[in-house]
C-alpha cells in the first residue's frame, strides 16, 4: 500500500480509502457481520483511512463503522461529515455543528475524528457555511474533537468560492477525478496545492457509471455520457477486463490525490478493489478507453443550490 501527505496535516493516508456509505446500506441492504470482516481486512491490508457521515443509512454507517472499528480506532485515519442529514435534510447552522459531532462520536465509539467534514456544502448557503459552519468546526478542533477541517461537494465552483473565504486543511469532491473527468486535479488542484491544502477524491467509477454493468436508473448522468461509458465498458469486456478495473487503477495514480474513496462492502469486494494496485495499468487499454470518451471529457451534472452550479 502507498500512503501520501494530506496537504500539512502531517497524515498520510493510504491512496486507497474505504468509503463507508455501503455500510450503510446506501446502494442495498449488506450482511452488517460481513461490512464488520471487511473493514478488518482493509486494515490488515493496509488501508488507514475510513469516512462515513451521519447520511449514510441515517447514521447506520456511522454505527457498523464504530462497531467494525473496536480495538483498531488508533490504527486508521477517521472522518464523518455534519450537515447533510437525509437526501433533502440539510442544516449547516452554527448551533447543529457540536450536536452532530457529539452524535457521530457516540456512534463512531471514538473521542475525536481526524477529518471534520462539512458535507456537499452546494445544497446550503456558501455564506453560511462560510460565516457560521466552518468558524464553529473550528472551535471543535480547538476543543480536539476532531483534528483537520475541510468540506465537499460536487460543484467545483462552488468549493472554489469557499475557499477564497474560509481556512481548512482539505477539500473532498467525487466524480471529478475518474476516466473522463480530471477536473479535480486540473481545476481545483492549483488552488489547494497554494494554500498547501490536501486534497481528497471520491467515487472514481462515478456513482457505478465506469463499470461492465447499466448504471442505476437514477443516476444524474447526461445521456452521452452514459453512452460512452456504455462503449468504453463494452470495449474492455472485449479484451476480457471490466471498465471498472482500469478506472480504479487511473484513479489512484496521480499523487496529487491523498487518497481516493471507493465504496467496500465485503471481504470480496475489498480484494477486487485492492488488485487494482497490484497490476500494472495497460497503456494501450487506457488510451482506447479514454478516446471512446474524449467526446465527453469533463462532463458533469448540476447539483444542490442553482446559484451554487
Amino acid at each position: 500500500m502507498e500512503y501520501r501527505q494530506l496537504g500539512k496535516t502531517g497524515l498520510k493516508l493510504s491512496v486507497m480509502g474505504f468509503g463507508a456509505a455501503t455500510l450503510g446500506s446506501v446502494f442495498r441492504k449488506i450482511d452488517e457481520e460481513e461490512g464488520k470482516r471487511a473493514v478488518v481486512a482493509a486494515i490488515e491490508r493496509g488501508i488507514n483511512y475510513f469516512d462515513t457521515a451521519p447520511f449514510y443509512g441515517i447514521r447506520r454507517g456511522e454505527t457498523v463503522l464504530g462497531k467494525a472499528l473496536k480495538g483498531h480506532r488508533d490504527e486508521v485515519i477517521l472522518s464523518t461529515k455534519l450537515g447533510r442529514y437525509g437526501s433533502d435534510e440539510f442544516d449547516f447552522s452554527a448551533d447543529r455543528v457540536p450536536t452532530s459531532v457529539e452524535e457521530s462520536l457516540r456512534l463512531l465509539k471514538t473521542e475525536y475524528v481526524d477529518l471534520l467534514i462539512a458535507h456537499d456544502v452546494e445544497f446550503g448557503d456558501l455564506r453560511q457555511v462560510a460565516e457560521e459552519t466552518i468558524p464553529a468546526m473550528q472551535k471543535l478542533k480547538e476543543q480536539g474533537k476532531c483534528r483537520f477541517i475541510g468540506f465537499s461537494g460536487y460543484p467545483l465552483g462552488a468549493l472554489m468560492e469557499l475557499l477564497g473565504k474560509v481556512e481548512v486543511d482539505f477539500v473532498l469532491s467525487y466524480c471529478h477525478y475518474c476516466l473522463y473527468n480530471t477536473a479535480l486535479v486540473d481545476k481545483l488542484g492549483p488552488e489547494v496545492k497554494s494554500k498547501g491544502l490536501g486534497l481528497i477524491n471520491a467515487s472514481p467509477l462515478a456513482l457505478g457509471l465506469l463499470t461492465n454493468y447499466p448504471p442505476a436508473d437514477w443516476h444524474p448522468a447526461p445521456q452521452e455520457l452514459k453512452d460512452a461509458a456504455s462503449r468504453a465498458a463494452d470495449l474492455c469486456r472485449s479484451r476480457g477486463t471490466e471498465l471498472s478495473f482500469i478506472g480504479m487503477q487511473f484513479a489512484m495514480a496521480n499523487d496529487m490525490v491523498a487518497s481516493t474513496l471507493s465504496g467496500i462492502e465485503s471481504r470480496e469486494q475489498l480484494e477486487k478493489n485492492l488488485a487494482t494496485l497490484d497490476a500494472p495499468i495497460d497503456p494501450d487499454l487506457l488510451r482506447e478507453v479514454q478516446a471512446i470518451l474524449e467526446p465527453v471529457r469533463g462532463a458533469s451534472w448540476p447539483s444542490g443550490r442553482t446559484e451554487n452550479n
